[in-house]
């Protein structure tokens, strides 16, 4: 049996390895960059509004809360930690009176976090701004059932295969 691999297989790995990295480079610069632009828009909408007292990553910390009551640290583990101290923007968020905080009766080192009525109200504004996004994105922006469908199950295999890389050193 002979297993040599032939000069034109090797070469076309090679091509193939190259069109793999050129594509995967640029879903990697477009996930980081359609997450800044998430951001962007929310300020958008909040300009408009006229508010400055919270910024987009605060706001959507506040959206991402809704009506649970967590930990920071659950904030993190859920995918919430966008990226920014999230200690820092929950201790600010406070300070501005749009989340309550307490301390857990049982391990006194965790503080349980959940919205105000202000931190709702500025949570309910990221909704409506989804909201009209759900009612015009198959219209506008041509992108329906089908290619969310398709496009969320290749995020979450890049997902997996990330965290599979971290699990186990790939």
């Amino acid at each position: 049996m002979n297993t040599k691999i032939k000069p034109q297989q090797v070469s076309g790995a090679r091509e193939q390895d190259h069109a793999i990295r050129d594509l995967y480079m640029e879903s990697l610069h477009l996930v980081e960059r359609l997450h800044r632009r998430l951001l962007d828009v929310i300020k958008d909408e909040f300009d408009r509004q006229g508010r400055s007292d919270v910024n987009a990553v605060q706001a959507l910390l506040l959206f991402n809360i809704g009506n649970s009551e967590l930990t920071a640290g659950e904030l993190r583990s859920r995918g919430y930690y966008l990226g920014s101290n999230v200690s820092y923007n929950v201790k600010k968020l406070v300070d501005l009176g749009l989340i309550n905080h307490q301390r857990s009766r049982v391990d006194r080192r965790s503080v349980r976090i959940s919205l105000t009525d202000a931190g709702a109200d500025i949570a309910d504004t990221v909704a409506k701004l989804y909201e009209r996004h759900i009612g015009s994105i198959d219209k506008v922006g041509g992108i329906g059932t089908d290619e969310f469908a398709q496009m969320n199950k290749l995020l979450q295999r890049l997902d997996r295969f990330w965290n599979d890389s971290i699990m186990y050193r790939l």
